[in-house]
């Protein structure tokens, strides 16, 4: 880019576009929480369609099975909101879209469906890297964090935490 940089230049949807399509590396997006905010972020970005593969939508533990490969055991034993499911919503999107990475969210957005072992703005982010074939360095990991605030802030903050966890594992 030339010309003065503006805030949105740093953005970090523009940032890890920027970071994957140097790279020549791909990525595709699980989202349940988010609900295809995450996705919408990347395609902002003109040019996106140079890394960007596919954000797919899978709100109910049925559409995570059919869509993404989560296991029923993961989601009988660890409920959909949980660091196992975000982890296999990674890894099974970025498998079935051959990408070089795959990213999902999970979580509660509230106002309600929260408990107190799983309490409103409980959200788990996974990060899957395919890396080159016998290299052994492929990996899937996932965080967690509470945020706070109301649905929308949930939402809007997972989203932008869930790009920033794949840019931060570029490095």
């Amino acid at each position: 880019m030339s010309g003065p940089s503006t805030p949105a230049d740093d953005a970090v949807e523009r940032r890890l576009g920027r970071r994957l399509h140097d790279r020549d590396e791909t990525i595709a997006v699980a989202e349940s929480l988010t609900g295809g905010l995450v996705g919408s972020l990347l395609t902002d970005v003109p040019g996106a369609s140079d890394y960007v593969d596919r954000s797919v939508v899978a709100y109910s533990n049925d559409a995570k099975v059919d869509a993404l490969g989560v296991t029923r055991e993961s989601l009988d034993t660890h409920g959909a909101v949980s660091a196992a499911v975000a982890r296999e919503m990674a890894r099974g999107v970025r498998d079935d879209a051959g990408t070089t990475w795959g990213v999902s969210t999970t979580g509660i957005a509230g106002p309600g469906g929260g408990t107190e072992q799983k309490p409103v703005g409980l959200v788990f982010v996974g990060v899957a890297y395919a890396a080159p074939w016998g290299t052994g360095d492929s990996f899937a990991r996932a965080e967690r964090r509470v945020l706070d605030g109301d649905r929308w802030t949930v939402k809007a903050e997972s989203a932008r935490w869930a790009l920033r966890a794949v840019d931060d594992a570029l490095d």
